[in-house]
């Protein structure tokens, strides 16, 4: 009887501590399974934030360099319009000065003799009309009021260089000397430049000068 109880306590023993094996084994199995879960799931969230963060860096990068692309069209196209303005007021103005040139070297000077107060005469068929408002038949009116007054202003100031605020009209007139032309004398403001100035009236283009005296004095 002594044999057999202690044979049944030695099974019971064996089985509990099988049960007790198992139960562990179970627990290290089922903790081993949350670790790596756990784990996996790190993992996988670390990755997502690092592809996000990639991608918006990438992103990021290529905003700037469209828009750093965006600029340089912007300032390239602006840089090229304003070359382009440059190059063609630097072409008008070249072929101002060419023009102004071209007259000059067309003009004809005739020094004066010393006989008269006229020192040197000067004579341009480069010279052009300098443009009109009025229209029909013409006579010329020589009233201050008129626009043949104006006009001849402009032609004077064309031909002599004097600016139309800085000239002092002394005469307004026929040229006895040409018929049908006129003739005026002039000075700027502080009588430093004084002309006698022809000239003739062109239907539908305005009046002309066709020849400048300048004086030494005026008589």
């Amino acid at each position: 009887m002594s044999n057999d109880f202690q044979s049944g306590s030695r099974s019971g023993y064996r089985a509990k501590r099988k049960k007790t094996n198992l139960i562990l084994n179970s627990l290290i199995v089922i903790v081993l399974a949350l670790i790596f879960f756990v784990a996996y799931t790190i993992f996988l969230s670390g990755d997502d934030k690092a592809s996000q963060k990639e991608e918006q860096t990438k992103t990021a990068a290529n905003d700037a360099s469209e828009k750093e692309d965006k600029n340089t069209e912007d300032k390239t196209a602006v840089e090229g319009t304003e070359k382009d303005s440059d190059s063609e007021e630097s072409a008008d103005e070249e072929s101002e000065e060419a023009s102004a040139q071209e007259d000059d070297a067309q003009a004809v000077i005739t020094e004066g003799d010393g006989s008269s107060n006229v020192l040197k005469t000067i004579e341009n068929p480069a010279w052009k009309p300098v443009g009109t408002v009025q229209t029909g038949e013409h006579t010329t009116v020589y009233d201050k009021t008129s626009a043949d007054w104006q006009e001849m202003l402009k032609a004077i100031s064309y031909a002599t260089g004097l600016e139309e605020t800085n000239t002092t009209v002394y005469w307004f007139g026929r040229d006895k000397t040409g018929g049908t032309g006129s003739f005026t004398t002039v000075a700027s403001k502080d009588k430093t430049q004084k002309y006698n100035v022809y000239l003739e009236w062109v239907d539908g283009e305005g009046w002309k000068p066709t020849k400048v005296e300048e004086l030494s004095a005026i008589q």
